[in-house]
């Protein structure tokens, strides 16, 4: 009799078993089945995992698309003096590329090439014009949900001269500030 039960119980528990797993992972529900990540974007877990370029709650927004348009600059440099202007963002080719229009109140002819990570603008190291621009920038909130100011800390060095104006982005060296764009 002891033969005969032995199989028979481990043949119930082990389609018990099955039957369990079964049924638990039927009733487990797919999190991603109702979610379309836009973009590229894939869900994991529930949540849309974003392509770079690409933010929201299902990848919908641009990244970029909060630091386009017209600002007002105000700066004072580690040579030049207090002043305000105005300069735009606009797109470029690559989704998370961008060019910054008259930045030092100088570059109008010639853009600045620029690109978007998250809330930070970063300037590569160029050359234009005779002069070399490098910074980096944070986009923040000054009223709940308007993106619109943005602290750059640049630097601009003369080719020709050697003069270097710094807006910030040496402070700890030479006490200058960051320039303020104000979205227009």
């Amino acid at each position: 009799m002891k033969g005969i039960l032995r199989p028979f119980l481990v043949s119930a528990l082990t389609l018990g078993s099955m039957l369990f797993a079964a049924i638990y992972t039927s009733c487990t529900p797919d999190k991603c089945k109702a979610i379309a990540c836009a973009y590229g974007g894939s869900c994991e877990e529930g949540a849309c995992k974003c392509r770079a370029g690409y933010e929201g709650p299902t990848c919908e927004t641009v990244t970029r698309s909060k630091f386009l348009g017209f600002w007002s600059v105000k700066e004072q440099g580690s040579v030049t003096p207090l002043r305000q202007y105005p300069l735009s963002i606009e797109k470029d080719t690559a989704v998370t590329g961008v060019f910054i229009k008259n930045i030092y109140n100088y570059f109008s002819t010639q853009k600045v090439r620029a690109y978007v990570q998250g809330d930070t603008i970063i300037i590569p190291n160029q050359q234009l014009m005779g002069k070399v621009i490098f910074g980096k920038g944070y986009l923040s909130s000054v009223a709940p949900g308007n993106n619109n100011v943005i602290t750059m800390k640049y630097e601009v060095i003369d080719v020709a001269t050697q003069l270097v104006d710094d807006f910030g982005y040496y402070h700890d060296v030479d006490k200058s500030e960051a320039s303020i764009w104000s979205k227009q």
